[in-house]
């Protein structure tokens, strides 16, 4: 078992194609075409593994796209927990129109689940969680699953001795956040996420800082990670407050930036890095991913470039 933990409730294939312009009531042929497993805690696998790391994915599959998702996983070399979900695991398309350089995303919403198979997943979860293991709780939750899962999540991995990760989507964000009975041991939320939560905009840095820290001091998080596009990364601990801002890169796609850069993070930390090092790994891996095309993922000889051009500056 490695040391580290990915969870995914609601995987997909992520299938995508480049067109040179979309027109509405009209039979497009597609330039080309890419199928790659996706899903939060799948893609930062994924990226782990592309960064020459290791991690366990436990995935929820189900039918036929379950079965296709987990032989990409294995053409990947991604060490798979698989667990028996419900339904047909779902699929996710993304479109990009080459003339103007927009690209349209479109998700499945993913089988729906009950409660036996929530607990189910979270016993099967309690059995593959050791003690100093990073668990990574990514990704949206499919229908059925209760907004909190997350927090049930973080308890089972402290009651194993495993320290969460999250980073997911803003309703199971607040409400995994609102329900913990146990601090995560980190939180990345993108700005929209951090607003929602803060209940107003933040719009300076020493806004996000203040919020960042008042989420400490309530004992919802170790440290917390605001994610604020182009400015970088806010990121607050105990004793530290800095950004991390990448280089600017040629923007191909930025599907799978955010999960590049918990995966290098996470990477990081379990190799014993200091969080200021971590994080400018995970910036350097998120801007890298930018440059990949349609649900590709951060390459290394990328991110090692980007590495030395990541800046960190003290808040």
């Amino acid at each position: 078992m490695s040391d580290i933990l990915t969870v995914s409730l609601n995987p997909a294939l992520d299938s995508a194609s480049d067109i040179e312009v979309i027109v509405p009531d009209v039979k497009m042929r597609s330039l080309n075409a890419y199928l790659d497993p996706g899903g939060g805690g799948v893609n930062v696998s994924r990226a782990i593994r592309y960064l020459d790391g290791h991690s366990t994915a436990f995935v929820a599959v189900g039918g036929a796209t379950g079965k296709m998702l987990l032989e990409l996983l294995k053409d990947d070399d991604v060490t798979v927990e698989p667990f028996d979900g419900p339904g047909l695991t779902r699929q996710n398309f993304a479109i990009n129109e080459l003339s103007t350089g927009k690209q349209l995303r479109f998700g499945q919403p993913g089988p729906t689940w009950s409660d036996d198979d929530v607990k189910r997943a979270l016993e099967h979860i309690g059995t593959c969680i050791t003690p100093g293991m990073l668990v990574v709780g990514s990704g949206s939750l499919p229908p059925g699953v209760h907004d909190d899962f997350y927090a049930d999540l973080n308890h089972v991995a402290a009651l194993a001795g495993g320290k969460t990760i999250l980073d997911t989507a803003e309703k199971a964000m607040v409400a995994a956040l609102e329900s913990a009975t146990d601090p995560f041991h980190l939180v990345r939320m993108d700005r929209h996420e951090s607003d929602v939560l803060a209940g107003r905009e933040l719009k300076t840095l020493a806004e996000a800082a203040h919020f960042a820290r008042s989420m400490i001091a309530q004992d919802k998080a170790e440290m917390v990670i605001l994610a604020r596009g182009a400015d970088g990364s806010l990121i607050v601990s105990g004793d530290d407050c800095f950004t991390c801002k990448p280089p600017r890169v040629q923007v191909n796609s930025k599907v799978g930036a955010g999960d590049s850069f918990v995966a290098a993070l996470t990477l990081g930390l379990s190799r014993g890095w200091d969080l200021r090092r971590a994080a400018q790994y995970g910036t350097a891996a998120a801007a890298a991913a930018c440059m990949t095309p349609a649900s590709k993922l951060c390459r290394l000889e990328d991110v090692e470039v980007l590495l030395k051009k990541t800046e960190i500056q003290d808040v």
